[in-house]
């Protein structure tokens, strides 16, 4: 769903060569090639592409086979007709550690956004699915729209630098107008840039692209990792079908019964959660909490902070500066790991002495923005993603009316949210349902794992899955915990559930709780 806190950033300057050459498949009279029976050419992996993310190439894994290997898969561009043209998806593959007698297949990863490079992210927490590796090749790709495939491209980097510059909490008739203008020129530049993706990003078609990889990948059931937004991915998936869900788990499990106003509402009440706990979580400590006497006053220094900041923002990083929206957007992302609380310490401490390095730091880490200044795609690939999903358009006035509710949930994260609905309401593309259909009879279990402490995916989502999936599917786990997630928590009785359903198939006894 359309929200500022996972919204991310793209590059215009790869749209030229990047979308003509990923969308030029077969001409339009049709195909004769079985994409079922393609054989995938697996390479060392190049270094990550700019709208990937950029970087080195991904390095090796320890111990045997540990290298990773790289293909384009071909999809349709159009599942309605899928003899038509194809675009190309990017994956990334390690294969077994173990005996391949002991293999059960492939484990295909998707981590969430939507909009996040699988090709990227599978290989920077390789080392933690160590276990999981030992049956299972571990794969992850880039969804359509996304990083390698077929990317949509909005804006360049000086015009992204202006938009997150911007004040996205408008307090008066001049400030709404320009985030109103400012939203709107967006998406005219996705629609300008990516026309011919735009239509084609809908998580239903990356259910289907996933069937096709589970065919192509040899499977004759699809094993599954989903994160967040994947385990939205998952569901839809399992809807669509039931009979080819092998062993399958869901984490941090975005709730599917919600339209994008329900979901931003749950957000608003999920990082309050979140930050109440941080502030607890600092002054027990047996030193002295630097940001705050009490965690009201910690809450309450925050709130002035965000206050000054609308009006006099801070130096940041030459030569933006440390606005309330950076400000708020970098709060957010430290609460997504409990690891990260010590950098919004030392952030706030910053900021109070007027420095805003810190918490910069962390928005950009949001939006996708590179040390050198440069973007990966994934806010317009998050935007373009939810806008084709979500149904509902809003306007400044539903926002107006919902304010009050958002700011009681927080006041803090709540008028941002609140103004986050206005992302798809100009959009070229008309969103396809108020909310995914995970319904899913005759599927194989699936263990569904909610975090009571997630900002991003608040804990009630994952009994609403559960109850979504219907009679028989979901299987409930409980990780008490704080973060966004719980398998890389590395807490031992969430990794032993999944080892034991993935590896072993015993599905946990559903309402299992953990610790």
């Amino acid at each position: 769903m359309p929200h500022p806190f996972r919204l991310r950033a793209a590059a215009l300057t790869a749209s030229a060569v990047l979308l003509p050459a990923l969308l030029a498949g077969c001409g339009g009279d049709g195909r004769d090639e079985d994409l079922t029976r393609q054989e995938l050419d697996w390479k060392d992996c190049p270094a990550p592409s700019g709208a990937q993310g950029a970087g080195p190439p991904p390095s090796p894994l320890p111990g045997a086979r540990g290298e990773w290997r790289c293909t384009t898969m071909k999809v349709p561009l159009n599942w309605d007709d899928p003899e038509g043209n194809t675009i190309g998806l990017a994956l990334i593959r390690v294969r077994s550690s173990g005996a391949e007698s002991e293999r059960i297949g492939s484990l295909i990863f998707n981590f969430g956004g939507p909009g996040g490079s699988g090709v990227t992210t599978l290989p920077a927490f390789g080392e933690d699915y160590a276990m999981l590796r030992t049956r299972y090749d571990l794969v992850s790709f880039d969804p359509r729209g996304v990083g390698r495939s077929a990317p949509v491209i909005c804006q360049n980097d000086q015009q992204l630098d202006a938009r997150f510059q911007q004040d996205a909490t408008p307090d008066d008739g001049a400030e709404r107008r320009e985030l109103l203008d400012s939203t709107k020129e967006f998406n005219a530049d996705c629609e300008e840039n990516s026309k011919e993706i735009l239509p084609r990003v809908r998580t239903t078609d990356a259910a289907r692209d996933l069937d096709l990889m589970r065919q192509v990948l040899g499977d004759e059931r699809l094993h599954y990792f989903g994160i967040s937004y994947g385990t939205e991915l998952g569901g839809v998936y399992a809807h669509l079908f039931p009979r080819k869900v092998g062993r399958a788990v869901f984490d941090a499990v975005v709730d599917p019964t919600q339209t994008a106003e329900q979901g931003a509402l749950g957000q608003a009440r999920g990082f309050q959660r979140a930050l109440d706990n941080y502030a607890e979580d600092c002054v027990s400590k047996a030193g002295e909490c630097p940001v705050g006497d009490s965690p009201q006053d910690v809450k309450d220094r925050i709130a002035r902070l965000l206050k000054d900041l609308d009006s006099r923002p801070v130096p940041g990083i030459f030569p933006r500066e440390l606005t309330q929206t950076a400000a708020t957007n970098g709060i957010a992302q430290a609460l997504y790991s409990r690891d990260f609380w010590e950098f919004l310490t030392d952030g706030l401490e910053q900021a109070y002495d007027g420095d805003g390095t810190i918490l910069m730091l962390l928005s950009d880490s949001m939006n996708g923005r590179g040390e050198n200044g440069e973007y990966s795609n994934l806010v317009a690939a998050n935007t373009s993603i939810n806008c084709a999903d979500d149904k509902p358009r809003y306007t400044p006035q539903d926002v107006e009316r919902s304010l009050p509710g958002f700011r009681a949930a927080s006041g803090v994260f709540g008028d941002y949210l609140a103004w986050g609905l206005i992302g798809c309401t100009d959009w070229a593309v008309p969103g396809a349902a108020d909310h995914p259909d995970v319904s899913a009879p005759g599927s194989a279990p699936i263990l569904v794992i909610g975090n009571t402490g997630d900002p991003a995916t608040p804990y009630e989502g994952a009994r609403r899955m559960v109850q979504a999936l219907g009679e028989g599917v979901g299987v409930e786990l409980t990780y008490r915990g704080q973060g966004h997630g719980a398998y890389n928590s590395k807490d031992r009785c969430v990794q032993r559930a999944v080892h034991g359903y993935l590896l072993d198939g015993k599905v946990p006894t559903p309402g299992t709780t953990c610790p």
